[in-house]
């Protein structure tokens, strides 16, 4: 009898956690050099413009990458705030990278955009470019963006 309560407990506590993002998407920067003219798209499928969400950027990079913060934006044309231009805080003045680390890989995931709309259903696409003076950009490994429905 025990055994079915435990397992009855720890079905309803795996069942009742938290969905995940609404949508989340990366993608490889080629060869880890980041050039200034790739961008990176991610399309979304938006079903009820009801619906109010929060942007957030993800970024991995290795140890090799050359500076202690990372510039770049995030356009999408349909929205009424079209270009998204932001820097974000990759490593502590000592030199200590911030984020997740696993192995050569340090990640983040910065909050852009609290709770907006999309103005109507349809698809939407983003695209991600590098705002920094290095072109190629090197030691990116991977970027992208999530949307969680609040």
């Amino acid at each position: 009898m025990r055994k079915y309560v435990f397992i009855a407990i720890v079905t309803l506590l795996l069942t009742s956690c938290q969905e995940g993002p609404f949508y989340e998407r990366n993608s490889a920067i080629p060869k880890q050099l980041w050039d200034s003219s790739y961008k990176p798209q991610f399309q979304v499928e938006v079903e009820n413009k009801e619906d109010r969400f929060d942007l957030f950027f993800n970024i991995r990079h290795t140890a090799y990458y050359p500076y202690s913060n990372f510039s770049f934006y995030i356009e999408q044309k349909q929205l009424q705030d079209s270009i998204i231009r932001s820097e974000i805080k990759l490593a502590e003045s000592d030199g200590r990278w911030l984020g997740n680390s696993a192995g050569n890989l340090y990640g983040q995931t910065v909050l852009l955009k609290e709770n907006f709309t999309f103005p109507d259903t349809g698809k939407y696409v983003f695209s991600v470019g590098q705002a920094m003076r290095e072109n190629p950009l090197r030691g990116i490994n991977d970027v992208g963006i999530k949307i969680i429905k609040r």
